[in-house]
């Protein structure tokens, strides 16, 4: 399905170093403030107190965040759980205050909505920061397997020269993902890191897809230099491009919009991810590859000649 066909190849290689020169800047970027700025941590890193409240009636979730950030927790998180009369809120760690005092404190508070009749704390739980420090390990342990799994399933499917420049360009979109976060200080939280894992498959799709069609060129335009097989594996893909990521793009900015605090930084995530996919599979994982020296003898065998001297396609 295609919505347009653009009949004359665009030069993407003519401006490959231009394009390489613009994300080994925001990479160094991105670096310096994950360096210099680190991240803001959500307490499922950070440890703190788990509450699980009950309401008589459906809770606002609004006012519950509202009571909550007035006690002082502008970082707590406060979503809806299981039902809808179901509150689960996570506070951060304070200073001199127990998880007990932090949750009988919050509750008082709570009940003193009128709206809050009937109010009931199912739970209190504190997760320390060693649990913490697990997940950080344990995420940071899926984001190396799934690379090196990328790495394997490229360098099987197609040659090695694939296999890092594709694993050169995702890891770029991981890298200012994490960027925008240390610069801006959003709140980095398992959902967060959901979403890097999330683009990483991806943006290995879109890497895929313009893989094998620099592959197929490679059968077909025998006669045709690298640069040009490559404009025109990008450019017969552009219309597949925009439909696949425009549409993934409606989907995220409808969680973005419409899906609360709870989704806000997930989609942030995405959609910075999307752009950016967009970008490096096709001006950096291009590229790199040509400057690898991807040749037509990596990608189909050459051309052989049977006993009578006949040649066979490969």
């Amino acid at each position: 399905m295609e919505f347009f066909r653009i009949r004359r190849d665009i030069p993407f290689m003519r401006h490959a170093l231009v394009f390489n020169a613009i994300s080994a800047l925001t990479f160094v970027l991105a670096v310096v403030f994950i360096a210099v700025r680190g991240f803001h941590f959500s307490i499922e890193f950070t440890g703190g107190t788990l509450m699980e409240v009950n309401y008589a009636q459906a809770a606002d979730i609004a006012k519950v965040r509202e009571i909550v950030e007035d006690q002082g927790y502008a970082d707590a998180q406060v979503q809806a759980f299981g039902t809808p009369s179901d509150v689960l809120i996570r506070l951060p760690v304070r200073k001199g205050e127990t998880s007990a005092q932090q949750s009988e404190t919050l509750l008082t508070a709570l009940k003193a909505d009128p709206a809050a009749a009937g109010l009931e704390l199912r739970r209190v739980e504190f997760v320390g920061p060693q649990v913490g420090e697990e997940l950080f390990e344990q995420g940071s342990m899926a984001l190396l397997v799934v690379v090196i799994g990328i790495v394997i399933y490229l360098a099987l499917r197609f040659e090695w020269k694939f296999a890092v420049a594709a694993v050169i360009a995702n890891l770029h979109d991981v890298v200012i993902i994490l960027g925008f976060f240390a610069l801006f200080q959003w709140e980095f939280s398992l959902s967060v890191l959901a979403a890097v894992l999330a683009i990483l498959g991806y943006s290995v799709n879109e890497s895929v897809i313009i893989a094998d069609r620099i592959r197929e060129n490679f059968r077909k335009m025998r006669k045709a230099s690298v640069d040009h097989v490559i404009d025109n594996a990008i450019t017969s893909t552009i219309s597949r491009t925009i439909i696949t990521h425009g549409l993934t793009q409606v989907m995220v900015l409808t969680m973005l919009i419409f899906g609360g605090p709870t989704l806000h930084y997930f989609a942030v995530a995405l959609t910075i991810g999307i752009c950016f996919g967009i970008y490096s599979s096709v001006l950096v994982m291009a590229p790199l590859t040509r400057w690898l020296g991807v040749s037509r003898e990596d990608l189909v065998k050459p051309v052989r000649k049977d006993d009578g001297g006949t040649v066979v396609e490969p």
